[in-house]
């Protein structure tokens, strides 16, 4: 065992997969007595356990971020008893950030702690909160039927997706092929390990400069490689990556290789191209941070569902019903505007009460007012 920072307590929260032989393998780490150590479980032996298991639930929610955890809030005080499935990232893209500063009631709180106390919310409102990835879902009759991977098939009456987002990357093959070797999408996951180290960070907006500041408590100096000449970042975060003296933005470029050793992987550099010239710089550096947003996660149900703006799940407006009766989609799955954990909140909140309502007009009325309330959609009574 060895201590982590405060700042990497997202260690406890962060699940990743990795395939060996045909094999899953869910590694993460969790807190004990003050320190991290790390935890694998193999799912392929779950499997054997569950292999014929199958669950009924009125209201199934797939995706743990701030949408799921809402609402499974919502849905367990609607009654629904519903099922919450994790998926292949606990806690969601909140679990890969530090200080969040833009929560309602909280001036300034860990990521992964706010996650924390959602998942805690959601159970103790009756959320039932199985750590499973869903590896196939079938809407074209109702109950809608999803596959898990330990083996456990879910039939729900309605369904909740709220799968969020994940990193986008550049398509290099030299970005492939060091991805874990000193390529990274997460910095609070890998900055530890660069500690006195140059780094480089890929991008221009609120992400990249989220990163570059963060990795300031670990690297000697980071590199912001932007290929234009303004950020599209929130000002404030703007203002103190420019006054801060560890970080040296390169405008008009893009990168252009990876390279580094081959036994043992590592990286060494980075060859990097002006937009205008077509110059090539080398850049040596220890890591390389790719940070130029994220692309909705949509594998589940990019053939089956309506999408649009490169694959975020198209709702009705003002609504977070899809084109499918009985589905609907929260948070970034959907969302290609304001991607915030507080609208991502507020999608989970709607897509509840409007499952709940779903459920209502097709036999789950069990003497329910499936009247639309007031502030619902419904329409003002004169003199109210």
């Amino acid at each position: 065992m060895r201590p982590f920072p405060r700042d990497f307590r997202i260690r406890a929260a962060r699940i990743f997969v990795r395939r060996n032989s045909g094999t899953r393998t869910r590694v993460g780490f969790k807190p004990v007595g003050g320190m991290y150590i790390s935890f694998a479980t193999n799912s392929d032996s779950q499997r054997g356990r569950h292999m014929a298991e199958t669950r009924k639930t009125k209201l199934l929610i797939i995706g743990s971020g701030p949408a799921g955890y809402t609402a499974g809030v919502y849905a367990s005080r609607a009654m629904l008893d519903p099922i919450l499935v994790q998926g292949i990232e606990p806690g969601g893209q909140l679990t890969t950030t530090t200080e969040v500063e833009n929560w309602p009631g909280d001036t300034e709180v860990q990521g992964p702690d706010l996650m924390v106390r959602m998942e805690a919310h959601a159970k103790a409102m009756g959320t039932e909160i199985i750590g499973d990835i869903i590896t196939d879902l079938d809407l074209s009759k109702s109950p809608f039927t999803a596959k898990g991977d330990s083996g456990t098939t879910y039939l729900a009456d309605a369904l909740v997706l709220a799968t969020g987002a994940r990193a986008k990357w550049l398509g290099l093959e030299s970005e492939e092929k060091f991805k874990g070797f000193g390529v990274s999408a997460c910095a609070t996951c890998d900055g530890f390990f660069y500690r006195g180290q140059e780094i480089v960070v890929i991008g221009g907006g609120n992400t990249a400069v989220e990163e570059a500041l963060f990795l300031t408590n670990f690297a000697s100096k980071v590199t912001l490689i932007h290929r234009r000449d303004e950020l599209r970042a929130e000002k404030i975060l703007i203002d103190r990556l420019m006054k801060n003296p560890k970080i040296e933005p390169l405008w008009f470029h893009q990168l252009d290789e990876v390279y580094g050793t081959d036994n043992p992987l590592g990286v060494e550099g980075v060859k990097v191209k002006h937009t205008k010239t077509g110059e090539i710089t080398d850049i040596p550096c220890k890591g390389v941070f790719v940070a130029i947003g994220h692309a909705p996660a949509n594998e589940l149900v990019k053939d089956t569902l309506e999408t649009h703006m490169g694959g975020y799940v198209v709702t009705k407006p003002d609504s977070t019903e899809t084109s499918i009766p009985g589905v609907f989609a929260a948070g970034d799955l959907t969302d290609h505007k304001y991607r915030q954990a507080v609208t991502s909140a507020g999608m989970g909140c709607m897509a509840a009460l409007e499952a709940e309502r779903f459920l209502a007009e097709h036999g789950d009325d069990e003497g329910k007012d499936t009247s639309l309330p007031l502030g619902y959609g419904a329409p003002v009574k004169e003199g109210a």
